[in-house]
């Protein structure tokens, strides 16, 4: 007959003929008879240990030191003859029970030192072994009381106490004494780190992840001493590695370490990680540095993150909060750091849906404290990435402009690079309609184009003929604009380079209005070209047509700036 009590069952058995299931020999054999006939006059209990090991004891010897076995005791109706007792979950296994055996058998007696106390803690409350016997003190009662000179612990018996509770399997038993451990832990890291600070953020990479992903440093690395424990740490488990790092932060440790060392612990664990165990570990990594102060986190870590987020699908919301991290730091990333591969879903070469993302956070996270000089190298960054992923044959006109002008108008001082862009992009999409291209060519602010754009404009053949009319505009109405000083007109120096200075005041304007016209005349012609079977009064209508469509897109009044001198 078979009771079950708990995680624990007592069954009524034969005497027992074996402890061990293999013999070497007669001799052994032999051996072994004499002493299992010897144990089984002293013994009547058999207990299996977490199916690991399997002990033969006194079974009252025990029961007087431990509340649980009183309690099954009682509960048996068969009380005489051998019995067996099995455990499925008891604390620290076989060595766990080992200890409580040798207590119970010393008279209550048992040295108790950094290596063991937790194990002996756990096993003690497990077996309820909070009763005093004979005015000795129960074991519960020791462990507390040697617990208490945890403070004057050493740091490598602090860390052989978090190893026994990793062992231990995160058993329920000891949560108070882990929390006191911890808090000791952290302040004795946290000591090490005022002794040797980490006293600034370098942009050099001190610690690469496999293949091609790199961090950017934190604090100063030259000295080995301030990093030195985290080796030390590298035998946590994800889920104690998070309580650790949690208590890091409760403790106010410093960010740059904390940080250092959460990238230190991914790039160890990571390494030979199988593919659900890569995505636990970025997930808990990503959920710590949320935690942290975004100014003292490192882009480069959060960026390689980003990469191994999407490499092994992590959580929506731990993605979420990463895109948000990355987003409220990108004036802070390189052009490279960018660079995402497109979902398989998507055709084109680069992910651009990511990047709108990042700046959309970027917008949102920064609008609190916002500062114009932080969203011009966002700007700056978002124009060299659109020259990049304009060659790109499949990338779709909507997302090319959604992407150029994603940012607000003011961000940007110039739009010469957006320009380069978008010549890229339309000499790449020769097929896009006439349509298609005047809305990407609207992404262009006009005004803020220099002299030399516009020239080059003027005479690109890519650009539909309403954009080369406007950039010719634009060019005659900076040129209206520039000041005179002395009786002399003072023309742009990139238009300086471009045409041979002359003398006197009616001189100059009368060959900046030559220039202009020349210009014109050579739009005019463009015009007349595009429909070369066509008269020539249709030609006039069809350049009439883009006059309407030009000041509908621009809001440019091109009657009052082409003047009658310059038309006639």
């Amino acid at each position: 007959m078979v009771h079950q009590y708990n995680c624990a069952s007592l069954t009524s058995i034969n005497p027992l003929v074996h402890i061990t299931h293999s013999s070497r020999g007669s001799c052994i054999a032999v051996l072994y008879s004499l002493v299992h006939q010897l144990i089984e006059m002293c013994c009547d209990l058999e207990i299996d240990v977490n199916s690991q090991e399997t002990f033969l004891v006194d079974k009252n010897f025990l029961a007087c030191f431990s509340g649980r076995l009183r309690k099954l005791f009682r509960k048996l109706t068969d009380k005489n003859g051998s019995l067996k007792l099995i455990f499925h979950d008891f604390p620290g296994g076989p060595e766990g029970f080992e200890l409580l055996a040798k207590f119970c058998y010393n008279g209550g007696k048992i040295n108790i030192t950094p290596s063991n106390i937790i194990l002996l803690h756990s096993a003690s409350t497990f077996m309820e072994m909070d009763t005093d016997i004979h005015g000795a003190p129960s074991l519960m009662s020791q462990t507390k009381e040697y617990f208490k000179k945890i403070h004057q612990f050493a740091l490598p018996e602090l860390l052989e106490c978090l190893k026994q509770f990793q062992d231990l399997q995160q058993t329920m038993y000891s949560l108070d004494m882990l929390e006191e451990l911890l808090d000791c832990l952290v302040e004795r890291l946290s000591l090490y780190s005022l002794i040797i600070p980490y006293s600034s953020l370098t942009d050099s990479s001190c610690i690469q992840f496999s293949g091609d992903f790199s961090c950017q440093s934190i604090g100063n690395f030259s000295s080995q001493a301030s990093t030195w424990w985290f080796e030390d740490l590298e035998f946590l488990k994800v889920d104690l590695f998070e309580k650790v790092v949690e208590t890091m932060i409760a403790k106010k440790l410093d960010n740059y370490v904390v940080c250092a060392f959460l990238l230190h612990y991914q790039k160890v664990k990571i390494t030979g990680a199988l593919r659900a165990e890569k995505c636990r570990i970025t997930e808990t990594v990503i959920n710590l540095l949320h935690l942290l102060d975004r100014s003292l986190i490192s882009v480069r870590g959060l960026f390689d993150n980003l990469r191994f987020s999407l490499a092994f699908k992590v959580k929506r919301c731990s993605k979420k909060k990463l895109e948000s991290l990355v987003g409220s730091l990108l004036d802070q990333a390189k052009l490279d750091d960018l660079f995402f591969p497109s979902p398989p879903c998507k055709c084109y070469a680069y992910d651009v849906d990511l990047i709108l993302r990042l700046q959309e956070q970027f917008l949102i996270e920064s609008r609190e404290q916002f500062l114009v000089y932080r969203l011009k190298k966002v700007a700056s960054l978002m124009d060299f990435y659109l020259v990049e992923v304009a060659p790109d044959p499949r990338l779709e006109p909507s997302k090319f402009v959604t992407l150029a002008t994603a940012l607000p108008e003011y961000a940007r001082d110039s739009h010469d690079m957006i320009y380069e862009a978008v010549d890229i992009y339309l000499k790449v999409h020769k097929k896009l309609s006439e349509e298609e291209k005047i809305k990407i060519c609207c992404v262009l602010n006009f005004d803020k184009l220099s002299a030399r754009s516009l020239i080059h404009l003027v005479h690109n053949m890519e650009f539909p003929a309403c954009a080369a009319v406007t950039a010719s505009v634009s060019q005659h109405s900076k040129l209206r604009e520039i000041p005179r000083k002395t009786g002399h007109l003072e023309v742009h120096e990139d238009l300086r380079s471009h045409h041979s200075s002359a003398k006197g005041t009616s001189e100059d304007e009368d060959q900046v209005v030559r220039m202009t016209k020349l210009e014109y005349q050579t739009i005019d012609n463009r015009f007349k070209t595009c429909t070369p079977t066509e008269t020539f009064d249709r030609e006039k209508q069809t350049r009439s047509t883009y006059m309407k469509k030009l000041s509908s897109i621009f809001p440019t009044n091109l009657d009052s700036i082409l003047d009658r001198k310059l038309l006639h």
